[in-house]
């Protein structure tokens, strides 16, 4: 097998040939969305063309994101869930996990301030 002269070796055609082989199943996935998920793109790409203002872009986005909803049936309901201490009762997604009850605030080591902590972050270490 002969390359053309342009500097091009045998492993730059493997390398060529391995990245069409790699992106294959992924052209296939995308053309095999439904007519719904492809519209609904089309429209989230239409609100962000940059044509419209800040409110009506975020209008037009949740309009997109509702009719993707009511083309699937509609959006998962919400289901109340009681908290693991019985004090709160949590509003959710179907399957999301309870929050815990342990409470986020810590009392300072000089016992003077009550530190609540953010969500993402564990309690100081003593």
């Amino acid at each position: 097998m002969r390359f053309p002269k342009q500097g091009r070796s045998p492993a730059w055609a493997i390398v060529v040939g391995l990245a069409a082989a790699c992106t294959a199943p992924t052209l296939l996935a995308q053309s095999a969305t439904d007519p719904a998920q492809q519209r609904y793109e089309r429209e989230i790409a239409a609100c962000n063309s940059g044509n419209l203002a800040a409110p009506a872009r975020e209008g037009c986005i949740r309009a997109a994101g509702v009719a993707l909803d009511r083309s699937k049936g509609g959006p998962p309901t919400d289901v109340p869930q009681p908290s693991a201490d019985g004090r709160a009762t949590i509003v959710a997604p179907p399957g999301a996990s309870t929050p815990s009850s342990g409470s986020d605030a810590v009392t300072s080591g000089d016992g003077r301030a009550t530190i609540v902590l953010p969500a993402d972050r564990s309690p100081p270490q003593r």
